[in-house]
């Protein structure tokens, strides 16, 4: 009879305990951004760094990813990439038509 000799891994309770730490800190964090009343550019950078920080920490370890095949990696972190570069070409086209409206309505056409 053959016998299958393939190894289960289990992950141990302290790393899910761990990362549980940090995404409480890191949400606290985002929460002392609105209570320092940090405003503008600043506001929104820290938040939505944390933001990104606790998704990853979230796909990587809850969802497996840090111990899965590079294909189901790439699955979900090419799409992302990919909504990210969108977003960055819609903040760069947003500050072209406010730039040419504010100039024109400035200027009177």
């Amino acid at each position: 009879m053959e016998q299958n000799n393939k190894k289960t891994t289990t992950h141990s309770i302290g790393i899910y305990l761990w990362i549980w730490g940090l995404l409480f800190v890191f949400s606290t964090f985002s929460y002392m951004v609105d209570w320092y009343n940090f405003q503008g550019l600043l506001r929104w950078s820290l938040i939505i760094f944390f933001m990104l920080l606790k998704a990853g920490l979230i796909m990587a370890i809850f969802m497996h990813l840090y111990w899965e095949r590079w294909a189901i990696v790439n699955v979900l972190l090419w799409p992302m990439t990919a909504i990210m570069v969108f977003v960055g070409i819609m903040v760069a086209e947003s500050e072209y038509t406010f730039f040419t409206r504010a100039l024109y309505f400035v200027t009177g056409g």
